[in-house]
């Protein structure tokens, strides 16, 4: 538990490095993506470039647009993003909101930036937007299916083995200790699915399809520019590290110091770097490679992978963990 004062200078500190690294993570990105398809691609610093320009650049909102709604939108998106960033743990330290929230709040935390592209899309009034925000709805009923079922295997696999309750505390247990042969083999298709559920999640290709430019001229975010956009680029960049720390939180938590038998600033140095290493793992699999490998999928095929194949993929891993849980019991 954390005091007033604790979480007044803290929550500040997190979102501003949160945003840093999630905007340096995705010019890392960019550029491994630009190697994978033998182009030079944009400097590291192109993302921080994106956003001092689009913050620079007039906010035009459309003359038919919901104005409030449409404005608001983009300040809710960044600031669930944020939100998320306190119930994970990160840097090899504990949560800040520890004890406050669990990997159910997270989940709902996740689903609010997609709603509020959706809110504002429909805001804008643009036809344009109104297919990108119906779109956006789809994927994201699409891979909330096999997203839920991994988080409550988890869950239930916590608490059947743990004195813990169903909606655990991140970064708390080792769930690979929890179960025997069977069980780490369906807890290695979940991280599968939480893998591939990924790009859909944070707005990549090929689950990219609510802003399809070469279909819909930028869908959900067409009316957008300017500082909105620009606040809708930064939520986007903070999601996607978000969710591989949540990623990271739910297979692999730990820390490398007492491997390596450090203390003090040694050990904080080294479970820092451990965790930004374990991030861009999980960022390069979940989106950098999935975007460069696979072109982008019509949203029937998003739907059909989601509530088809991923779906089954999750389904079939809880059942290796029942099945995994009875013998052990």
């Amino acid at each position: 538990m954390i005091d007033a004062l604790q979480a007044i200078v803290l929550i500040p500190i997190i979102a501003i490095v949160g945003i840093f690294i999630a905007l340096l993570f995705k010019g890392i990105d960019r550029i491994l993506a630009a190697r994978m398809q033998a182009r030079i691609g944009p400097p590291l610093s192109q993302p921080f470039i994106d956003v001092k320009k689009l913050f620079m650049k007039e906010n035009i909102v459309p003359k038919n647009a919901v104005k409030w709604i449409f404005g608001m939108m983009p300040v809710v998106a960044l600031t669930a993003s944020i939100a998320v960033l306190f119930y994970i743990p990160l840097f090899g330290f504990k949560p800040l909101l520890d004890g406050y929230g669990d990997a159910i709040l997270v989940i709902y935390l996740f689903a609010i930036p997609s709603l509020a592209m959706v809110l504002g899309g429909f805001a804008s009034s643009s036809r344009y937007a109104t297919i990108g925000a119906q779109r956006e709805m789809v994927t994201m009923l699409s891979y909330e299916f096999p997203l839920a079922i991994s988080i409550i295997a988890i869950a239930w696999l916590v608490s059947s083995t743990t004195a813990c309750s169903p909606a655990f505390s991140l970064g708390a247990i080792s769930i690979w200790a929890l179960v025997g042969p069977l069980g780490i083999l369906g807890l290695i298709l979940l991280f599968l699915v939480m893998l591939f559920v990924m790009p859909g999640e944070v707005g990549a290709i090929p689950f990219d399809s609510p802003e399809a430019e070469t279909e819909i001229g930028g869908g959900v975010l067409t009316e957008y520019s300017g500082r909105n956009l620009g606040l809708f680029y930064i939520s986007a960049s903070v999601k996607t590290i978000a969710f591989a720390a949540f990623i990271v939180a739910l297979f692999f938590p730990g820390n490398i110091s007492n491997t390596l038998f450090l203390t003090g600033i040694g050990a904080i140095l080294a479970d820092a770097l451990f965790f930004l290493v374990k991030i861009f793992i999980i960022v390069f699999i979940g989106s950098t490679f999935i975007r460069v490998a696979i072109a982008r999928f019509r949203i029937t095929q998003v739907v059909k992978v989601y509530w088809g194949y991923a779906s089954f993929m999750a389904l079939f891993g809880l059942l290796l963990i029942a099945i995994d849980l009875m013998g052990v019991v």
